[in-house]
């Protein structure tokens, strides 16, 4: 059965998000059980590893919301799923999903979505076009919060026929693995951001735009400067602006108007996050609002480090609050900043406790393996 099984994943960039990484993950763990992968994608950084012998990938604008370009894109799909016979067709963001679910209509093929977020819904049509998410056979949700969400928001669009479930996200736990970096990597990407060694540091990853809270961050980081002065700590912001420059620009001034220019470092992009983790002391994810899982927060526990996120979303699955991390009052600049000082203040053995406990965690319940196991026996069930 399984040689029968030809999946195509359809996503608008693959990118190193996680619902990119995700797709990238399963697409490889089902060429090595036998089964047919494809990829259909506008492009993106993630594609050059991407072992072509064993996904075929296939270039398509699925990123546009353009009506026009959808309809192509769901003609393209048609073509695709007759030329090689494919068997499911998974959808992971809202525009490729309306071509999906027209080219599934069309075919009699199984339909399959994963939804990764809230996504805005502040209208009639704006919930309409994000129904299409749960038009498909099998509708997966990346954690409880989402699942939640779906049955208290899209009741109305869910068929009782639909399958909706739980498949928790997963990260690479040997990547993410503490024990795999060495000093001299250390060394060498503390000195490209210009810090010196042995200072503590405090990481806050991910793409700058306001909801992932970097102003909050800052107004946090300079509470605890009233209390330990300047020179306790670099606060790292990593993370690209993603052509939102005045956003970067107003972070920038709000560093300036603390006088923190030479504590508060504005890194891009770093291509070894799991290095970005190791030399770091504290990974905050400071999110206004709910993130749909918490990457970060699983990354962070898998690296034995000490995260500190919001107590919104998904973080509340991912992080066992005063065992594998701790959990602050989203939105409160003065909750981050206690957390931070008592964080700053653990001993080493619960440092190392925490830290241990926190990849536990990880390797327990939010593995990639898993993540893609749990995901290939729907797809099986699905054609059975």
């Amino acid at each position: 059965m399984s040689s029968d099984l030809k999946v195509l994943q359809v996503i608008p960039k693959l990118g190193y998000g996680g619902a990119e990484t995700g797709c990238y993950d399963i697409a490889h763990y089902l060429h090595e059980n036998n089964c047919k992968s494809f990829i259909v994608t506008s492009g993106g950084e993630l594609i050059k590893f991407v072992d072509k012998k064993k996904v075929k990938l296939i270039k398509l604008p699925v990123h546009s919301k353009n009506p026009l370009t959808i309809l192509f894109n769901s003609i393209a799909l048609i073509f695709i799923i007759f030329f090689y016979n494919i068997s499911i067709v998974h959808a992971r963001s809202r525009a490729p999903a309306w071509s999906c679910f027209l080219a599934t209509k069309i075919t009699g093929r199984k339909f399959v979505t994963t939804f990764h977020g809230t996504y805005n819904f502040n209208s009639k049509i704006k919930k309409t076009y994000n129904s299409v998410m749960v038009k498909s056979n099998l509708i997966i949700a990346g954690s409880n919060f989402i699942f939640s969400h779906i049955k208290n928001n899209y009741s109305d669009y869910l068929n009782i026929k639909n399958k909706l479930l739980v498949i928790f996200r997963g990260i690479n736990i040997d990547y993410f693995d503490p024990t795999t970096k060495t000093e001299t990597e250390e060394k060498k990407l503390l000195k490209s951001w210009d810090i010196e060694e042995n200072k503590k540091i405090i990481l806050l990853p991910g793409r700058l735009t306001s909801w992932k809270g970097q102003e909050l961050f800052i107004e946090a980081v300079n509470l605890v400067n009233i209390q330990l002065g300047y020179e306790a700590f670099y606060a790292v912001i990593l993370g690209s602006d993603q052509g939102r420059d005045l956003y970067k620009k107003k972070l920038i001034r709000l560093s300036e108007q603390y006088r923190m220019t030479k504590q508060v470092k504005f890194i891009d992009h770093c291509k070894d996050m799991a290095l970005a983790y190791k030399v770091s002391s504290i990974i905050v994810s400071s999110s206004i609002e709910p993130e749909a899982f918490g990457r970060v927060a699983v990354e962070a526990q898998s690296m034995e480090k000490i995260i500190i996120a919001s107590n919104i979303g998904g973080s509340n699955e991912t992080v066992i609050d005063e065992k594998t991390g701790y959990l602050f009052e989203s939105g409160n600049p003065k909750s981050l900043s206690e957390k931070i000082l008592k964080v700053l203040n653990l001993d080493d053995t619960t440092l190392k406790t925490v830290g241990i406990e926190g990849r536990k965690n990880i390797v327990k319940k939010f593995n990639v393996e898993k993540m893609c196991f749990s995901t290939y026996s729907e797809y099986k069930k699905l054609i059975n």
